[in-house]
């Protein structure tokens, strides 16, 4: 049973980074069509199609080559960001912009996820 283990370690391993290649292009595209619906003003109607068209041309693409290797994932996954990267850059190159008015001393609202976190029960001290 080791050597049958032994055996297969190697194709094992192959699938799981074929699995892992799969999902960051997944995880990516999710994300990027998440940015764009979260992008309000900061990119025009055209921009956000064009990187929304690239997107389901992706989801089309896993869902028609499931089989498809680590290497075909990892070139799907570039050609998505060369054609979205840009078009993300310019979106948060918005928002920073946009945020130039904001709180005094540099505080622009930037830790507001950081903040928002929660831990555990939140102690308010009561005089």
């Amino acid at each position: 049973m080791l050597s049958e283990a032994e055996r297969y370690k190697e194709e094992d391993e192959k699938q799981r980074q074929r699995v892992s290649a799969r999902n960051q292009l997944e995880s990516y595209v999710f994300s990027v069509k998440q940015a764009l619906d979260e992008a309000g003003e900061k990119l025009s109607q055209q921009d956000k199609d064009t990187c929304r068209n690239a997107c389901d041309e992706a989801l089309k693409w896993l869902d028609n080559n499931t089989l498809a290797d680590q290497e075909e994932y990892e070139h799907k996954l570039k050609e998505l960001q060369r054609s979205c990267s840009p078009l993300m850059s310019k979106m948060h190159g918005a928002s920073n912009c946009s945020s130039g008015g904001g709180m005094p001393g540099g505080m622009n609202g930037s830790n507001h996820y950081q903040n928002q976190r929660n831990d555990g029960p939140t102690i308010e001290e009561v005089d």
